[in-house]
């Protein structure tokens, strides 16, 4: 039931993605121009995700557990590190410079575009790499 819960899920944000135009990456390109051809409707986009999950949270956490899983799990609050911020930094520059970040690209991959088939690719030799290169200590417990 989970799989299926999960795919479903999966279904209904890669179709918001493509009804809200931000599989294109030319609209998320558009947002960072902000002293050229500015297209703010990311920023609808994203208020409109922060309000669902505001909800969401709220309504989900009314009961003692998921209706899918024994307990909650919850990302632990972990310190700022450098490893984070060269995360974020390294997730920042390949989406501006692409216009594409990792739910728009595979929701891109059917249009057989050429930047998506380039981005694609090289998403997952990092996902790769970054795992080859985690040290024990620093892999997930």
């Amino acid at each position: 039931m989970g799989l299926f819960v999960n795919a479903l899920a999966g279904l209904l944000f890669g179709l918001g993605l493509l009804l809200s135009g931000m599989a294109d990456p030319a609209k998320v390109q558009n947002f960072l121009d902000l002293f050229g051809t500015w297209d703010p409707s990311l920023a609808f986009v994203m208020a409109g995700a922060v309000t669902t999950t505001f909800v969401g949270y709220r309504v989900a956490f009314r009961g003692p557990t998921p209706l899918l899983s024994p307990q909650f799990v919850l990302p632990s609050r972990e310190p700022i590190d450098g490893r984070l911020l060269l995360g974020a930094v390294l997730f920042g520059i390949g989406w501006g410079i692409t216009g594409f970040c990792p739910g728009p690209a595979l929701v891109s991959v059917p249009l057989l575009a050429i930047g998506t088939m380039v981005f694609v690719p090289a998403m997952l030799g990092g996902i790769v790499l970054a795992r080859a290169l985690r040290t024990p200590q620093s892999a997930p417990a």
